[in-house]
């Protein structure tokens, strides 16, 4: 049984700033390069509770200066506690890369945190140690959670949807606007019996981590840290059990699931002989690729009708793209291509992946545009994975391999912290 509870979150006070400035996304996908602007768009930008301004010095950082900087902001009156503990509402309005309109609903609260063990919180990717350890300095300077873990369930009836919807229609309800038709809508409640419901609906649920699966076992370090400190012994109240996280619908419509293309950066680009060769019992056709420009129509004409198939589409800045596929097998199509392709055909296994012999550009024209600018040998677009096969593999204990999820769009930072001082019950 998982357990969620109300809490006195740190926000923004939007008398003190322009909240549309200050909201960032998470640290994971802001290229190093863009840091400095992040910095420069505003002096209480919630990027300075998350990096330093430059990459270089990230590994030399014991982050104090976050921990300053979350005390200052907070005596300035920045940032505000909430009088009363509650739930916190999200409509995120957004569009797709591809122009559609939709609107995701999800809540913030706090999760105790559960070992993977027992079932309750279940991951879908491997972590890296570089990325944990950063985060595991963060928590220890600042003693809070700056950014949320997002976890899904199924509530296929969307049975908890209409547990909410009466809370964005109240008076407490804060827009953000991010950029021209996008917006979140944060609504806090509090109402003991609402807060019940929502718990209670969710407490016999399994949680899939979609983002933030470094984050989540960060906290479970941090958690082991203070219990040693306590002599070995369990406080289940205590701060450091829990985990500010926010709560969505993997059904819902507004839960998007894209796909991640590959660019291969190392191995050699087989001959059309050696490919035939390494990859029998799967059927190559070809069409024409003029422009970088036209891969995401082509992928959309001639890859997405594969979804039943393990499918993907090879570009090597020829002119031609091919399209490559074989009848599906009860994998998932992403561990099919890792293992017979990325490995099979192209030599890279596990280590070197993780190594950087594979890049992860943001969508398929960016992975095209990267392709002809020399930083590639080739590039692989693959069909996205659905919430079905996400729950399916999370339920039988499967790792996928790295970054073979893109829940859209990511989930803000800054418009709920939480700190470990006791002071948000």
């Amino acid at each position: 049984m998982n357990r969620i509870r109300p809490f006195r979150a740190l926000r923004y006070d939007p008398a003190r700033v322009d909240l549309s400035r200050v909201v960032a996304p998470p640290y994971d996908v802001i290229a190093d390069e863009e840091r400095g602007a992040w910095y420069a768009r505003d002096p209480y930008n919630a990027i300075r509770l998350e990096l330093t301004r430059d990459a270089a010095d990230e590994a030399a950082s014991d982050y104090g200066e976050i921990a300053r900087t979350l005390a200052a902001w907070q005596r300035e009156g920045v940032l505000r506690r909430d009088p009363r503990p509650a739930l916190y509402a999200l409509r995120q309005r957004f569009r797709a890369p591809d122009g559609v309109a939709w609107v995701r609903e999800a809540f913030f609260g706090l999760l105790h945190l559960e070992d993977y063990a027992s079932g309750v919180v279940r991951p879908h990717e491997q972590t890296l140690a570089g990325p944990k350890a950063d985060r595991l300095k963060v928590i220890r300077a600042s003693r809070a959670n700056l950014s949320s873990v997002f976890l899904l369930y199924e509530d296929r009836g969307q049975a908890l949807a209409r547990e909410l919807a009466p809370v964005f229609e109240g008076g407490r309800a804060l827009e953000v606007p991010v950029e021209e038709g996008a917006a979140h809508v944060l609504a806090p409640f509090d109402d003991p019996a609402r807060i019940r419901a929502v718990a209670e609906r969710l407490a016999g649920l399994p949680l899939v981590i979609a983002d933030g699966h470094h984050r989540y076992e960060t906290a479970l370090a941090y958690r082991d840290e203070c219990r040693a400190r306590a002599g070995g012994g369990v406080d289940p109240e205590a701060p450091s059990e829990w985990i500010l996280a926010c709560f969505a619908n993997a059904f819902a419509p507004g839960t998007l699931l894209l796909p991640i293309h590959r660019l291969v950066k190392k191995g050699s680009l087989p001959t059309p002989e050696a490919w035939a060769e390494r990859l029998p019992g799967w059927t190559r056709r070809e069409v024409a690729l003029p422009r970088a420009e036209d891969v995401p129509a082509l992928l959309a004409l001639h890859l997405a009708p594969l979804r039943d198939r393990h499918a993907f589409a090879l570009d090597d800045a020829s002119g031609r793209l091919a399209l490559f596929s074989r009848p599906a097998d009860g994998r998932l199509s992403v561990r099919a291509i890792h293992r017979e392709v990325i490995e099979g055909v192209f030599g890279l296994d596990e280590e070197a992946v993780r190594q950087g012999a594979i890049d992860y550009p943001k969508d398929a024209l960016q992975t095209a545009r990267e392709l002809r600018r020399g930083r590639g040998l080739a590039a692989l677009y693959l069909n996205a994975l659905t919430a079905d096969d996400v729950f399916r593999a999370t339920a039988a204990g499967e790792l996928m391999p790295q970054k073979s999820t893109f829940f859209y769009p990511k989930l803000p930072t800054g418009l709920v912290l939480r700190t470990f001082d006791g002071s948000d019950a």
